[in-house]
């Protein structure tokens, strides 16, 4: 689901890529079967502030996406209740099973992590959390990073994030943060493109496995 209501509202897009292959198959300049499907990447702001430096880092790296990729943004962990199994007794939540969902069909995730208080965000550790019993995190790719002023900020963040993601084997890629200013784009860049490296040799590893 794509951002597009700052607020409340998760909905899942399409990246431009995808439309114009669609449009290709639709004109008959490709064969159906030309169309190889994309790989989907969710990046995720641990922010939920609407003028944040890490959604505009999450939201860079939808412009940045390397060629074959689509990168997906993830509001919802906004709606998550605080983490308490009591409340799937009877079944799986909705709002919870969205966030499951988007995490599974994901090859990998991108997140933007700030530092609160010598720490990650409640909001990622919450979601997390209700990913590690039902298993869609469990070795998954990840990228770590966060938007800072300064290369010595955002550290402690991050360090919280990698141990949180440790309960989970995620294979973490990454994990420094990303001073605003001149080079942000191409340190982006080649984070996103070691991302999809990884993903890639996860996938040909759990194949074989």
């Amino acid at each position: 689901m794509i951002v597009h209501d700052r607020r409340r509202v998760v909905c899942f897009g399409v990246c431009f890529a995808a439309i114009l292959a669609r449009r290709a198959v639709a004109r008959n300049k490709l064969p159906a079967c030309a169309v190889v499907r994309l790989m989907r990447i969710l990046a995720i702001s641990g922010s939920l502030q609407a003028r944040s430096s890490n959604l505009a880092l999450v939201q860079a790296a939808v412009a940045l996406a390397p060629a074959g990729v689509e990168i997906v943004l993830f509001d919802g962990l906004r709606e998550l209740p605080h983490f308490n199994p009591d409340l799937e007794l009877d079944g799986p939540l909705p709002v919870v099973q969205a966030w499951r969902t988007a995490l599974a069909e994901s090859a990998a995730v991108l997140i933007a992590c700030p530092e609160y208080g010598f720490s990650l965000p409640g909001v990622i550790k919450n979601g997390i959390d209700w990913a590690i019993g039902s298993g869609e995190l469990e070795r998954k790719v990840v990228g770590v990073t966060a938007s800072v002023t300064h290369p010595d900020r955002g550290r402690r963040g991050l360090g919280a994030l990698r141990d949180t993601l440790n309960a989970v084997s995620a294979r973490i890629v990454g994990g420094e943060p990303l001073v605003r200013g001149p080079g942000h784009d191409q340190a982006l860049s080649a984070l996103l493109a070691e991302l999809v490296a990884a993903a890639r040799r996860a996938a040909d590893e759990d194949r074989t496995a």
